[in-house]
Parts: structure tokens; sequence; C-alpha cells
């Protein structure tokens, strides 16, 4: 198993939009950048996310998700109404890839970057990292754990927590 973090900006897709698709499923498209490409190729059935706000004040982890898909081919890459419209892809040779997450778990508040910082043992993740803009991007196994097991007994707002709105 793999663990990744995907980032959404909320006013286009947020972990509830996920919670409330049909079976709680929706196909990861509009990645136009190669290694975060590259990164949905390597993800398996079972990978297990955290599910990124961005673009937001503050940006954080808003919840979990699961990959329930390998990777395939992007259908926005071919629809000309699509934001992610390429005009370079075809049916046949289309480089952009996608695959399917499904709905895990909201957290009960957003863990901020700068709560993150404080998390032991997250001091080396991309997200953290300075000018990292990547989209789809691994985790490893132990900061999984360390952001899972952190918001599990912090269901207490900190000083820091930043409330979920809707």
């Amino acid at each position: 198993m793999q663990y990744w973090l995907m980032k959404s900006e909320p006013d286009e897709f947020s972990i509830h939009d996920l919670k409330e698709r049909p079976r709680q499923t929706e196909p990861w498209t509009g990645v136009r950048n190669y290694q975060a490409r590259n990164n949905l190729n390597a993800m398996k059935p079972g990978d297990r996310v955290l599910f990124h706000h961005s673009s937001v004040s503050p940006a954080g982890i808003a919840g979990l998700a699961e990959v329930v898909s390998e990777a395939f081919p992007d259908p926005s890459a071919l629809d000309p109404q699509s934001d992610y419209f390429d005009a370079k892809a075809t049916p046949e040779k289309n480089p952009w890839r996608a695959v399917n997450v499904r709905f895990v778990k909201v957290f009960p508040r957003l863990l901020s970057l700068d709560e993150m910082r404080e998390i032991p043992g997250l001091e080396k993740m991309l997200v953290l990292k300075r000018g990292m803009r990547l989209s789809v991007q691994p985790v490893s196994a132990a900061e999984y754990r360390a952001i899972t097991a952190w918001m599990q007994k912090a269901n207490k707002p900190s000083p820091r927590a930043v409330p979920m709105s809707r």
C-alpha cells in the first residue's frame, strides 16, 4: 500500500463534494503536470489519500480518501468543454491520467500547514517544503500515520485549529 496527498481547490471540488457523489466515488481528473501524472500512474486500488484543500487561506488537509482504480486515460483532456482540455491529446494518444477515488472521512477540522509543521515526523513532508506546488505527491507511511494519529486525538481545536466550513 502507498500513501498520497492530493490537492484540490475546495471551490472546484472539496472533500464534501466527494462525500456527496454517488457511491462517494469520483474520477480525479485535470492533472496537467508530468510529475503529478506519473504519481497517478503509480497508484493502485487501496492506496490511501490525504485530501488537501489548496488555494485557500489557510490551506490544509480536510480528510481522507482511498484510490479505487488503476490509472486510466483522463477523459477531460479530450473534452473541448472542459477547463482541462488538451488540444494535442487524442483518444489514441492521451498523455494525461486519472484515477477513481472514494471518500473515507472528513476531519472534524482542517489540519493547516502551520499546524502540520508542529507535528513531529513531518519535517521532510513534501507539502511543507517552500514552493512545493505539486498537486499529487507521495507521502510516507510514517507521515500518513502521524497525521491520522494527530487528528484522531486532536478532536478538540488547538490554538491553530481551523474549523471546517461548507
